[in-house]
């Protein structure tokens, strides 16, 4: 498998793994994960919980635009060297979102976040620099 390909399984990896912090933090601030009514015990947290969650959220929204990137860099070029260091930046930069998320800094998240979408969109305009 090429990078590209690795990297497009560690985003959808990265969805669910993102919901740890979540997780951690609703066991620490509550008796316990409610699978009755989970969005609405979820809706009522507070703090660095309250930022998991989002963060949880945010990394589901990005991954249709990262992997509609990949497919469009796969069929362009495959393991283009470009290619392949803006699908492996994006993972990093989501992981580090999540963290800086977490961990409340805003800015450095918001920075981290433009780079991962650029990321994305770089790897839309693969057919452009890899022709």
């Amino acid at each position: 498998m090429s990078i590209l390909i690795w990297s497009l399984l560690c985003a959808a990896l990265l969805v669910i793994l993102s919901k740890a912090p979540a997780m951690f933090f609703i066991n620490r601030e509550t008796t316990g994960y409610d699978n009755h009514h989970p969005r609405e015990q979820q809706a009522q947290m507070k703090g660095a919980g309250a930022r998991a969650l989002a963060a949880h959220q945010n990394t589901i929204e990005s991954f249709p635009l990262f992997a509609a990137g990949i497919l469009v860099a796969e069929l362009a070029a495959e393991a283009h060297l470009l290619s392949a260091t803006l699908a492996v930046a994006f993972i990093v930069a989501r992981v580090l979102y999540i963290v800086c998320y977490v961990k409340d800094m805003a800015t450095l998240r918001s920075l981290v976040w433009a780079a991962g979408y650029l990321c994305s969109i770089g790897l839309i305009l693969a057919p452009w620099y890899a022709g």
